[in-house]
């Protein structure tokens, strides 16, 4: 079936109200008819099945069927610290970590970095493209929540955001001796959410590895071969979520 968000104010009883870009999706798209069934999330974890029932011009009016918690939320919350590509990397780092399970999204201002976000009407014109990436690669993931975007910040204010991870985590080519699966095996299993630094194409500098060393965040080596910005991330995330996630236990 079908799946969209909804707005948590337009389930009404056990009515739910779609509305915006996705009445056209439904009626001009999808061809969808009266009595189909689809599948509306609210963002918060809740999957509705509805059957369509009326349509109108600015909204479709569906009936609740049933419904669920789903269960496609990861158990550990990873937050990416992504320092800014160039180019359109960005849109596929957000697309493939959020079908990866990644909670939330942080643009990152580093010194490196060729990217240079130049004023605050920038940064939404930015910000507005990457939620909208977020939001359809939740959808095509079934995600139960649609992750965040952050507004793009500086390297330092993004470590200070790192503080109450249980786990955090900076892949640096110079690292050589502390592993990835060194953390991991060495993780509590109460760990709850990991932050994870992801340099620009140009990597951190070593001022930039010092001050997140000293805000307690781990160094770590990905081995023998440098990996790209766009590879990098997805990479600890994939291991993450076999290590500490449901990537290895789903039913």
């Amino acid at each position: 079936m079908s799946r969209f968000f909804i707005d948590e104010k337009d389930i009404q009883g056990n009515k739910i109200y779609i509305r915006g870009e996705d009445v056209n999706h439904i009626k001009n798209v999808l061809r969808l008819k009266i009595g189909e069934s689809i599948i509306l999330c609210d963002g918060k974890g809740m999957d509705y099945t509805a059957g369509i029932e009326k349509f109108e011009p600015d909204y479709v009016l569906t009936g609740i069927s049933a419904s669920n918690y789903n269960e496609t939320e990861p158990p550990i919350e990873v937050v990416l610290f992504q320092g800014i590509p160039k180019s359109d990397k960005m849109d596929f780092i957000i697309q493939k970590a959020i079908e990866l399970g990644v909670n939330r999204i942080v643009p990152v201002m580093t010194e490196r970095a060729v990217v240079r976000i130049e004023d605050k009407r920038d940064a939404e014109k930015k910000v507005c493209r990457w939620q909208r990436i977020a939001l359809e690669a939740a959808k095509q993931s079934n995600r139960g929540i649609i992750p965040r975007v952050e507004y793009p910040v500086r390297y330092r204010e993004a470590l200070t955001l790192s503080d109450k991870s249980d786990l955090s985590l900076i892949p640096y080519e110079k690292e050589f001796k502390n592993s990835l699966k060194k953390y991991i095996s060495q993780a509590d299993a109460d760990i709850k959410k990991v932050s994870l630094f992801i340099g620009p194409e140009g990597g951190f500098s070593e001022k930039e590895i010092e001050d997140a060393v000293q805000k307690g965040i781990k160094p770590v080596t990905l081995g023998p071969r440098v990996l790209r910005t766009e590879t990098a991330g997805i990479s600890v995330i994939s291991i993450l979520m076999y290590e500490l996630g449901d990537i290895n236990f789903w039913k």
